[in-house]
């Protein structure tokens, strides 16, 4: 671009224009007690896209387990009809028979381990600009990896009783009359 008239006494000044090489999204994973995540990063953010980490989450990371455990934020994407968007309807029943889900309640992203390991993530990796997917993809691999490997667990000390004081409208109190 052509430089802004200089002016005496300032410097030489550039406009800048913007140039946007694309979006992404970062699914993740959270394991809190063992300190493991799992970061899937894709072009887009759709109920099927979703499906699909969960299908890896049961299929590939949990293929043994009866049970898995999965608390989830609210996202419109986050919903058991997706695995069904998805998948055959005898996969996607076989997958949520696998599954216990629990949701984080409504404007709680700060109960939300997942979204505690997002910050980290964005703070630590995505603290920049990132070309392309391929490099995207390569330096959140590599921060699974070290994050991985110092077993970050996630100590959590919100408790029942601090959730009855802290979100009280959520929580009413039955009286005895």
């Amino acid at each position: 671009r052509i430089p802004l008239p200089v002016e005496p006494g300032q410097p030489a000044r550039f406009d800048y224009e913007y140039a946007r090489c694309g979006a992404a999204n970062v699914f993740i994973i959270n394991e809190p007690l063992v300190g493991q995540r799992t970061v899937t990063v894709t072009t887009q953010r759709t109920a099927v896209d979703f499906a699909q980490v969960v299908r890896d989450l049961l299929e590939v990371r949990y293929p043994d387990a009866e049970k898995v455990v999965l608390v989830m934020d609210n996202l419109n994407t986050h919903k058991p009809a997706a695995l069904y968007q998805a998948f055959e309807p005898a996969v996607a029943r076989s997958l949520l028979d696998r599954l216990e889900i629990h949701h984080t309640p409504k404007h709680g992203s700060w109960l939300n381990m997942a979204e505690i390991e997002l910050s980290v993530l964005s703070r630590q990796c995505l603290d920049r600009r990132i070309p392309d997917l391929e490099t995207l993809t390569r330096e959140v691999a590599a921060w699974e990896h070290a994050r991985n490997a110092n077993t970050q667990a996630i100590n959590w000390r919100f408790t029942t009783p601090d959730a009855r004081i802290k979100l009280k409208r959520l929580y009413p109190s039955i009286q005895n009359s």
